[in-house]
């Protein structure tokens, strides 16, 4: 059932002539936009307390034309209100509004189209782009050329590493060379020390022979010999000897012993000596001087052979020359002896004109040959070679050397036999001065030939 007072404003002429009169249109229009945005009023139903409800049944005209007045008065009283709400709305002009409301559309539509695009993005993902074909070509230059720089940078450094390898094998090669000739010139001082070394040794090794081979006298025998000075000097035991005395007897001793040596040169004597009896019996091929025309006069090399046992005189050229680097030479003693020692001689190297045909190796045999009309009573006889003793002829010692016979127990030999396996640098000839030969008799019948 409708409000009295919304029906009283229907029906009222004041109401529709406002909403028919164009003036009137705009707040009318805003009033109806008021009331499109206002929340919606519930109208009350209950009866207006200052107008009474009346039946239908019992109103009459004067109750509808009483009602209608009311209704418009109420409208009346309420339009100015209305008025005023238009009045506020109005404030705003209606293109802003509808501006702001079609940005906000816009906006709203720009980021649901957002939104869309991306998703359909998602769901179709865009195609590879095209390869830029001189893009590619300029990458590859640039690749290109980054590699050929770093080809002539590897280039200029195996250049500087070839360089310093030179350099280094040369600072190395030549760091060599100078070791190697400090070290060789080390080494050839040392050599020549140790030559010098090995020099001093040989004479310090004389030296010890010749003292191991002199009789140095013990006390008791100083004090014989002393005494018999004294007896020679005609002291008795408890007179004292005079200086002069002993001066007197040490010249004569010494002038004995010099025409001792004079005699042979070395004081020893010499069953070979071929003056006493000895003679050169064989020996290997001569040496001929002449040729073919002295050949034909064998009586020269007869002569020959026999110097090697004569007493020499120091001539160079005196000699007996054998062919080639080795030979031998057999030599008959002048009688059977108990050997001591052999002596070898050759030019001095002072008056020399070629040191190199002298004998070096040598080994010296003995044995004996009975003769048949010689014969030994009691001593037994034997052919058997025996070597007697091997030694090496020193040029740096004297010319005139002699060389102890070290074969144990040697017994009686006649024959004596020396043989030379090198010289002293000659492949021509070999030039033999003179061989000697010392011992001494045998003195008891008992001695055997040989007991080695």
């Amino acid at each position: 059932m409708a409000s009295p007072s919304l029906a009283a404003a229907a029906a009222s002429p004041l109401t529709s002539i406002d909403l028919a009169s164009p003036n009137a249109s705009r707040p009318a229009a805003a009033a109806a936009s008021a009331l499109r945005k206002r929340p919606v009023l519930l109208l009350d139903q209950r009866p207006h307390p200052s107008t009474p409800n009346l039946d239908s049944s019992s109103a009459g005209p004067n109750h509808l034309s009483a009602a209608a007045a009311a209704a418009g008065a109420a409208a009346v009283a309420q339009q100015p209100r209305r008025k005023k709400a238009g009045h506020t709305s109005s404030s705003r002009p209606r293109w802003q509004t509808a501006l702001s409301v079609a940005a906000k559309n816009a906006v709203l539509l720009a980021v649901l189209l957002y939104v869309g695009d991306l998703a359909w993005r998602a769901a179709h993902p865009a195609p590879p782009q095209p390869v830029d074909q001189a893009a590619m070509a300029g990458y590859d230059a640039r690749v290109a050329d980054v590699e050929a720089s770093l080809a002539r940078a590897f280039r200029m450094l195996q250049v500087q590493l070839e360089a310093v390898d030179r350099k280094i094998d040369g600072e190395v090669g030549a760091a060599r060379g100078e070791l190697t000739a400090l070290l060789e010139e080390k080494r050839l001082g040392l050599e020549g020390q140790l030559k010098r070394l090995d020099a001093r040794t040989d004479e310090l090794s004389d030296a010890l022979g010749g003292l191991k081979r002199m009789e140095f006298l013990t006390k008791d025998e100083f004090e014989k010999f002393w005494n018999e000075v004294k007896e020679s000097l005609g002291s008795g035991p408890g007179m004292e000897v005079d200086l002069d005395q002993v001066r007197a007897l040490a010249r004569e001793i010494a002038m004995g012993e010099i025409e001792k040596h004079a005699a042979d040169g070395i004081g020893r004597v010499d069953y070979a000596v071929a003056t006493a009896g000895g003679k050169v019996v064989r020996h290997s091929d001569a040496y001929e001087r002449g040729g073919f025309i002295s050949s034909l006069f064998r009586g020269d090399t007869a002569a020959s052979q026999q110097k090697i046992l004569q007493p020499s005189f120091g001539e160079p050229g005196q000699c007996f020359p054998l062919q080639g680097s080795s030979g031998f030479v057999e030599i008959k003693l002048r009688k059977g002896i108990i050997p001591d020692a052999i002596t070898l001689e050759h030019v001095s190297k002072d008056v020399a004109y070629d040191m190199s045909t002298a004998p070096k190796d040598c080994r010296v045999s003995g044995w004996y040959q009975e003769a048949h009309n010689e014969a030994y009573s009691g001593h037994a006889a034997s052919a058997k070679m025996y070597v007697l003793t091997e030694f090496t002829y020193d040029l740096d010692k004297k010319n005139v050397q002699t060389f102890d016979i070290t074969a144990p127990d040697v017994g009686i030999i006649n024959m004596v036999r020396l043989d030379f396996t090198s010289n002293h640098g000659s492949s021509v000839l070999t030039c033999i001065y003179r061989i000697r030969v010392h011992g001494h008799e045998p003195v008891s019948p008992g001695m055997s030939v040989s007991q080695s």
